[in-house]
């Protein structure tokens, strides 16, 4: 199996910051989006939360020795806006700042390659409280969010994700209501939405390659589902999917 990937193939983990950093109220972060719904009856397993999560925001050393004990030689990781603009725009969190700075020499100290990801579903909830993805400024607060981040650790980041998962944003975050922020909007405000996300991703590539202080890669981790037309399977093809 192994002979198979490219000898370039790179193994690595991933993660997201709301479901392993914990600390939600520590060193001047703000409120996040699934801060507020996780607290909502009814969202989540048990009532449970990310305040503590897998404490990662304290133990990240830990975590990567981890990492290396795996044998992993990347690592997929979000920054959380709310820690970097605790009020999604304005001033710069310099602590939030500090941290993802400190995991990034920790990774390559390491020799495993940072793949950073700017969103990963959790913005500050005082944005979602104007409108979130609705608000046609979102993708541009997003962009400068983007912009300071690249600043700050492109001398030693050369991987960049812009979002995570567009279609869950849209549709499971806006229109089904099965991820925060919970919302059911019509179809039109929907639509609206996802015009919103490839436009952020769009900003966010061009604060990538208008900032990034050594060659970068830059693209987005979306979840793509293949469709195979019904006519080209054969019989014996539909019925083992039906079995």
């Amino acid at each position: 199996m192994a002979d198979s990937f490219p000898k370039n193939f790179i193994w690595g983990c991933a993660t997201s910051s709301y479901q392993i950093e914990g600390a939600a109220w520590e060193d001047g972060r703000g409120e996040c989006v699934w801060d507020w719904y996780s607290r909502l009856p009814g969202k989540t397993v048990n009532g449970d939360t990310g305040d503590t999560a897998c404490d990662h925001y304290h133990r990240f050393k830990e975590d990567v020795q981890l990492l290396k004990d795996l044998g992993v030689k990347a690592y997929r990781f979000s920054v959380a806006w709310p820690r970097i603009f605790p009020t999604g725009h304005g001033k710069v969190n310099a602590k939030g700042l500090d941290f993802y700075s400190q995991l990034v020499d920790e990774l390559i100290k390491n020799d495993i390659q940072p793949f950073l990801g700017f969103y990963h579903w959790d913005h500050p909830n005082v944005l979602e409280q104007k409108g979130g993805w609705r608000n046609r400024d979102f993708p541009y607060m997003f962009a400068d969010y983007a912009s300071v981040v690249v600043k700050h650790l492109s001398d030693r980041v050369t991987h960049w994700i812009t979002l995570n998962e567009p279609p869950c944003i849209a549709y499971d975050g806006y229109e089904l209501g099965r991820l925060a922020p919970g919302a059911k909007e019509p179809p039109k405000v929907v639509n609206q939405i996802v015009h919103h996300v490839l436009l952020a991703h769009g900003l966010g590539v061009q604060a990538v390659r208008a900032h990034a202080k050594s060659p970068a890669q830059v693209g987005l981790a979306h979840n793509l589902g293949v469709k195979v037309p019904y006519m080209m399977e054969s019989k014996e093809q539909r019925a083992k999917r039906k079995s």
